[in-house]
């Protein structure tokens, strides 16, 4: 079993910055695949950044609209991953969490077993 707990979230203005944290339970935390997911209002929730299991993090993929910007690392001796933020756009308003499996299709929300609660994040223009 893994629990998930975000922190970082907040309000920032266009072409800020913001740090999201996800501390892990549980002591096979390095041997899961790690992910950023997002959720804005009336929207699905998409993916936003991956992060490998099987190479400690070291294999990482984003999606196109955050490459560049965003940042995912992951610190397996405090079982904490990061999602760096940088250059945020009003379009990057969502609720971000955090998820946790062994996946197979590290796009889809269904591979993932573990999920965190949650975090605003909110990007004024």
């Amino acid at each position: 079993q893994v629990q998930l707990v975000e922190s970082g979230g907040g309000l920032v203005q266009a072409g800020g910055s913001l740090r999201l944290s996800c501390a892990a339970s549980g002591r096979t935390f390095s041997r899961y695949d790690m992910a950023w997911f997002r959720q804005a209002p009336g929207k699905e929730r998409e993916i936003v950044a991956w992060s490998d299991g099987s190479s400690s993090g070291v294999r990482t993929s984003y999606i196109d609209s955050v490459k560049g910007r965003f940042t995912i690392s992951r610190d397996n001796a405090k079982n904490t991953v990061y999602l760096q933020m940088n250059s945020l756009k009003p379009e990057d308003t969502a609720v971000y969490y955090c998820a946790a499996g062994s996946v197979v299709r590290w796009r889809d929300p269904i591979e993932y077993n573990y999920w965190g609660q949650g975090t605003q994040v909110t990007v004024s223009s």
